[in-house]
């Protein structure tokens, strides 16, 4: 089902399929790849990443000295991948012109002995919107988790190539073949380094990052990522203080309407890769304990 939300010129529509985030424009400028057609989303696009964003290599983890094996849903690279709820269909439980609330239920199951109730609210602002994740453990035990998200960030009608990319990070994940991190985080490289902003066509990334920096610190919340269109208009991301991560994604092949071309997905996230093993980012839940947390992406008006 979508769901349409207005506030003034701020417009998005979210679908209740993986919580996605399938419009957002601001005066008319697009924020995010605009959706189109009903078929899964192109490359994940604008999904809610949970209980676990990206990768649990093999999907394996240990659990209290006991290994846990996680239903494999990247075959190709044999991992699990974006978490649990990728194809789960969330039950709306507040909405507004303005707002919605969606919910959804991690039952036990492979590699998972937790059961966990979720929620993703969606609050357009006058520039832009905020998004508010919300879990509850409801297990006997306590359970790990990690969330983000992965929007495919536009500033209007600019050729993608043409933009550039900053974004506040320090650190990054070297990863092998099967984009699996090979170590912790190391220092940013040639490749990796968005301190400065860069064209995102001289950009090919698959790239976790961590101590995230957020700039210009404000009620528990910074600036993380800027994505600047050649007059100077805008598209920023910001992330609670408590999320510390991010995953860049350049690809040539994204689908739209009229074929192919570059998007760049800018992900929130709480955690690096492969968390459930590392530990990394890792928020550990008491029995009925709560956690929320969140980010939003603002529209800048070239000045």
């Amino acid at each position: 089902m979508h769901i349409s939300l207005n506030l003034g010129d701020v417009r998005a529509e979210v679908d209740t399929v993986a919580a996605r985030l399938r419009e957002l424009s601001v005066d008319g400028v697009d924020l995010v790849e605009p959706a189109f057609g009903d078929g899964m989303p192109p490359m994940c696009s604008g999904i809610v990443l949970a209980p676990w964003p990206n990768r649990v290599a093999d999907g394996r983890w240990v659990l209290d000295g006991e290994l846990q094996r996680l239903d494999i849903t990247e075959p190709e690279l044999g991992n699990a991948l974006h978490g649990l709820l990728e194809f789960t269909d969330y039950q709306v439980i507040g909405q507004a012109d303005h707002m919605v609330e969606l919910a959804a239920y991690i039952a036990p199951q492979h590699g998972w002995p937790f059961a966990l109730d979720t929620a993703v609210r969606y609050e357009l602002r006058p520039d832009g919107i905020a998004v508010t994740h919300v879990v509850h453990n409801r297990s006997a035990r306590r359970a790990p988790w990690a969330t983000g998200a992965h929007p495919y960030l536009r500033v209007g009608g600019a050729p993608v190539d043409e933009l550039r990319l900053e974004v506040a990070a320090e650190t990054h994940y070297p990863v092998d073949e099967r984009l699996n991190p090979v170590a912790g985080a190391a220092p940013l490289d040639e490749r990796t380094d968005l301190r400065r902003p860069r064209r995102v066509r001289e950009l090919h990334l698959d790239t976790a990052y961590g101590d995230v920096r957020h700039r210009n610190p404000r009620d528990g919340v910074g600036d993380t990522a800027w994505l600047t269109a050649p007059g100077g208009a805008r598209t920023v991301l910001w992330q609670d203080l408590n999320w510390g991560f991010m995953q860049v994604y350049t690809t040539p092949a994204y689908p739209r309407p009229d074929g192919p071309g570059t998007a760049v997905a800018v992900e929130p996230m709480t955690a690096p890769p492969d968390a459930l093993n590392s530990g990394e980012g890792l928020v550990w839940l008491e029995p009925d304990e709560r956690w929320s947390g969140g980010w939003g992406l603002r529209h800048e008006a070239a000045r």
